[in-house]
């Protein structure tokens, strides 16, 4: 891209709000200083605003386009003395590079402003819009250039001189160690420079010109305004770039990249079959090569131009021989007939114990031509490599696999990545002019109209509005109601907004909302402007209103597309508000062992063909498909950027059900789920690697099956225990989440449509990512009832409630002195508490701090998996099971129905019992205030009238200690009936009696 065009950077300064006052006279001289990539530009001053106001539009040019999502943008707010002293810190900002979007889906986004220390006192916020625009560059760039570098100087100065000193010590203090650390780095970076044009052999050339064009014009423009500091920022640029690199790989880095320390290394026979070269070039017959290893063998595609270049990678492991045998042949068709006959056109053998090992970052192994050995033909030669790798070998992804059926793209290893979702809201404000009718229908019927709009597959419809007894051309009825949808990129190409009328069932017209032109906002102060559509008909009336909307691409809400307790991302939808990430998630999927036969292979014996899919944020990645193994070993390795360290990882364990072992076969089946593992970010120690294997079980309409095991390494990584921190004190989900929040039943509508969404994207894509796969992956069926998941809901909460029955049981025992010393005990505490009651929030403290340091050494060290125990699954019936797995609607019998109802219903009739105890017990206390049983009020105010008299004379230390003694009493002392107070609260009124 450096060399067809030029980027820009755009920042534009618009405006900043309630700013901390710091001249002295309750107001601010405000001024924005901008640094990128060692550039700085300044706005202008605006005097004695708190709420200032620039829109001033900054550039900056983007040296390089490939590490500017490493780069950060900094804007630092400062009040302006005007009087030879230092300008003031009023706030910074901070935007990293892999925030900036392209121009044209730029917004007004207002950042809160940074702290420059723990004590500085800041507050206020600061509104940007920061886009990038990529342009073709000037035809002479050695005349430009030195007009571009003079503005800068004269903007650089007076910003450098209303630059705090303190700050300005603190830029010198950091470049200092960095300057003698990027020597290290600046040499790191050349030593790999020669390996890319050695890379590709085949094609030379491709590799000189980037040296030639890129490396002159940047030294000649680094020379000219000053050598010296141009090398420095461009060592200190490398510098930072390469520290980030070794601390956060990037999400986006290719499965070639990575390290490969979290699974064994497989070994991998490779065959690079580039070209042959027969004796008679003039012939074009049809030419193909054969690779033949003890019982293996494949051939490539007969070409007659015998140009293949494919790369085979054999499993070592499963080889049974110690040879490789390559062969051309050629297809000959005889004269006068319709067959061919195949010729060989020679042989050459290699020795495995001699082929060379190679492994990354080595270059590419370089083909070379070899003679073939023939009895009936001479002179043929064939090009190819052979040498034994890894599956880190970047030839690995594109070769022909043994292990998992070759190149079918149905067994191949693949990354997706869910589309971006994005809330759709529109605001129906009123609508003018309508033509309901014509005539006295109009006049005397009552017409009642709602307003339905369409975004692909969604439907909303508003409430209904009675027009009243009034003429066609006064129809203006009112909604303001909003309707919220689930948009994914790229959008659908229209928004559909229908008026239509109840009383004689038609559409009174419709309009089209182009959704790529709808604006984007990332938070509630964002002021929208709302539009007037023209309302179309049929053809015959291109005329019938106008409609009144507000409509807007909401970026401010995280997309949930996952189970709440499950999910792996809270981002915001607009990239403005992405923060970096807090680390590095690596997980390492080496195999599964003792799986179980899902299908049957030529209808005799059971096989399996396993595959793994990993699920966490917007990243889907697959394994290959291993063939007809029950213990199989995938020993891939991926990586994901960590934003919230609550979030967790989801992996799945599929048959492929679409891979053809008969290839007369015509119908594809669906993969079958063969279990799920759910792992939690938080329970991770970081920079530790667990090795763990987990149990594969899955629910069945037959019941609960163990399918096998996987074996999974995963690490979780951190650079930074502040930022880890950190996101534990921060809301869980964006800002508008809680100042507009959506109600529980819009937000699970919401949610299941994100999940259709996703699941259709995926579902297109080639290699297509199944609907059973994606929906097993996202709980798609959470909703459903479940008698089983009721169970396990239930135990959960009787498994609460079984500590604070414990804890009751305790205090019991001291009561009734079950252990006499423990309750002698209790009474010298009581007397502690009464005497030196500033001791007692110390003492609780301490003695949780003494508890929870004494369990750290029984802490979980392995990460928790999901538990079949605490799902219920093994005390579940079968009737049970097969309700669970029953469609909606249901497809049974009504008999069968019948009983699951009358099953929910004693359920439901032990439920509402409780939940109306609960409620009893809170109407008692509220009718003990409302005087709904006079008596007992009466009652009440006398004893808190006595209470007043007694508590102003008896000290609150005494009553304690006397309170606590009779409550502490031996039981001896004790009557068996229950206390006056809890006779008198059981006989307070509730609502139980009015209940119908």
């Amino acid at each position: 891209m450096a060399e067809t065009c030029t980027r820009k950077l755009i920042v534009e300064v618009c405006n900043a709000r309630s700013l901390m006052p710091k001249d002295g006279q309750g107001t601010a001289s405000a001024f924005a200083t901008v640094d990128f990539d060692g550039q700085r530009r300044r706005t202008k001053t605006k005097l004695r605003d708190l709420n200032p106001e620039w829109d001033e539009k900054l550039e900056f040019l983007v040296h390089d386009t490939d590490s500017m999502a490493t780069e950060t943008l900094e804007i630092s707010l400062y009040n302006d003395k005007k009087t030879g002293k230092r300008s003031t810190f009023l706030g910074k900002v901070r935007i990293a590079g892999s925030a900036f979007v392209k121009s044209g889906g730029e917004t007004l986004v207002y950042y809160p402003l940074e702290k420059r220390s723990v004590f500085s006192q800041i507050k206020g916020e600061l509104g940007l819009k920061v886009y990038y625009i990529d342009e073709d560059p000037p035809a002479p760039p050695a005349e430009q250039k030195p007009e571009e570098k003079a503005p800068e100087t004269e903007e650089n100065k007076p910003a450098e001189e209303a630059k705090p000193e303190e700050e300005k010590k603190e830029e010198e203090k950091k470049e200092e160690p960095k300057t003698e650390s990027n020597k290290e780095a600046k040499k790191e970076e050349e030593k790999p420079s020669p390996p890319p044009q050695e890379e590709n052999p085949k094609k030379p050339e491709e590799a000189a010109p980037p040296v030639k064009v890129e490396n002159p014009p940047l030294a000649e423009s680094e020379k000219k305004p000053s050598k010296e500091e141009k090398e420095k920022a461009e060592i200190v640029k490398r510098s930072e770039v390469t520290i980030s690199d070794l601390e956060l790989r990037s999400l986006a880095s290719d499965r070639g990249r990575s390290a490969y320390d979290l699974v064994d290394r497989m070994p991998f026979l490779y065959v690079r079959v580039v070209k042959a070269k027969t004796a008679n070039n003039e012939s074009k017959s049809p030419v193909y090569a054969k690779l033949m290893i003890g019982t293996h063998s494949i051939k490539t595609k007969s070409q007659s131009d015998k140009d293949w270049d494919k790369v085979f990678a054999f499993d070592k492991e499963g080889l049974n021989s110690t040879s490789l045998e390559v062969s051309v042949w050629t297809e000959e068709k005889k004269e006068n007939e319709e067959t061919t006959q195949e010729c060989s056109l020679g042989t050459v053998s290699f020795d495995l114990q001699e082929v060379p090992k190679r492994v990354p970052p080595d270059s590419p192994l370089a083909p070379q031509w070899y003679a073939l050995e023939s009895e009936s033909s001479a002179g043929n030669e064939v090009m190819l490599a052979v040498w034994i790798g890894t599956q880190a070998d970047e030839a690995f992804q594109e070769a022909w696999q043994s292990d998992s059926g070759g190149l079918l793209p149905e067994t191949r290893a693949k990354v997706y990545l869910s589309p971006k979702l994005w809330y759709l809201r529109l605001t129906v404000i009123q609508t003018q002019d309508l033509h309901l009718g014509s005539g006295s229908e109009a006049k005397v019927r009552n017409p009642e109209l709602y307003v339905k709009a369409q975004l692909g597959a969604q439907l909303f419809k508003t409430g209904r509005t009675s027009v009243g007894s009034t003429s066609a051309s006064s129809a203006n009825p009112t909604w303001n109601e909003d309707l919220v949808f689930v948009a994914a990129e790229p959008f659908e190409p229209f928004l559909t907004v229908t008026v239509e009328d109840v009383t004689n069932g038609q559409s009174v017209g419709h309009a089209k909302i182009h959704v790529a032109s709808i604006e984007r906002r990332t938070d509630d102060r964002t002021e929208l402007k709302s539009r007037w559509f023209n309302l179309v008909g049929d053809d015959t009336k291109p005329y019938t209103g106008r409609i009144h909307v507000r409509v807007c691409l909401e970026g401010g809400y995280h997309v949930l597309d996952e189970a709440a307790h499950v999910t792996s991302d809270v981002r915001a939808a607009a990239k403005q508000l992405a923060k970096a990430p807090i680390g590095l998630l690596e997980v390492g999927i080496r195999g599964a062992t003792n799986l179980l036969p899902v299908k049957t292979k030529d209808g005799t014996r059971g096989t399996t063909d396993a595959y793994v899919v990993a699920k966490y944020g917007p990243k889907w990645v697959r394994t290959r498909t291993i063939l007809d193994q029950f213990n199989p070993r995938w020993n891939e390795q991926y990586t994901w950027d960590v934003n919230d360290p609550c979030t967790v990882l989801t992996i799945g364990v599929f048959d492929n059900g679409r891979y053809k072992h008969d290839e007369a076969a015509e119908k594809q089946g669906k993969d079958v789920r063969v279990g799920k593992v759910r792992i939690r970010l938080s329970t991770l120690d970081t920079n530790r690697v667990y090795f763990n294997q987990y149990s594969l079980t899955v629910v069945l309409p037959s019941g609960a099956k163990k399918m096998g095991e996987i074996e999974i390494a995963i690490r979780f990584s951190c650079s930074s225990w502040l930022s880890l921190i950190q996101a534990y004190t921060s809301p869980m989900l964006p800002r508008m989440h809680y100042v507009k929040p959506m109600g529980p039943t819009q937000q699970d509508i919401l949610r299941q449509t994100a999940m259709r969404l996703v699941t259709t994207r995926l579902t297109r894509s080639e290699p297509p990512l199944g609907q059973e796969v994606v929906q097993f992956m996202l709980d798609s069926d959470t909703h459903m009832w479940s008698m089983r998941r009721s169970k396990a809901n239930w135990f959960r909460v009787v498994g609460c409630l079984t500590r604070v029955a414990t804890l009751a049981r305790w205090t019991e025992g001291i009561r009734t002195w079950v252990h006499p010393p423990t309750s002698v005990l209790m009474h010298v505490l009581l007397v502690a508490v009464v005497l030196c009651p500033h001791l007692v929030l110390p003492t609780i403290f301490m003695y949780a701090f003494l508890i929870l340091a004494f369990r750290f050494r029984y802490r979980q060290r392995v990460p928790l998996n999901m538990d079949s125990r605490l799902s219920y699954v093994d005390m579940v019936g079968p009737d049970e099971l097969d309700e669970e797995f029953d469609g909606f609607p249901t497809t049974r019998s009504q008999d069968v129905v019948r009983i699951r109802y009358d099953r929910l219903r004693a359920l439901a009739g032990r439920a509402q019992t409780l939940l109306g105890d609960f409620a009893a017990h809170g109407e008692r206390l509220e009718a003990l205030w409302n005087w709904r049983d006079p008596r007992a009020t009466g009652i009440f105010v006398v004893f808190c009238l006595v209470a007043s008299l007694v508590f102003y004379v008896v000290p609150f230390k005494v009553f304690v200690l006397g309170f606590g003694f009779y409550y502490l009493r031996h039981p001896r002392f004790r009557d068996d009936m229950p206390s006056i107070p809890v006779s008198f609260f059981r006989r307070l009124p509730s609502f139980s009696d009015q209940i119908l």
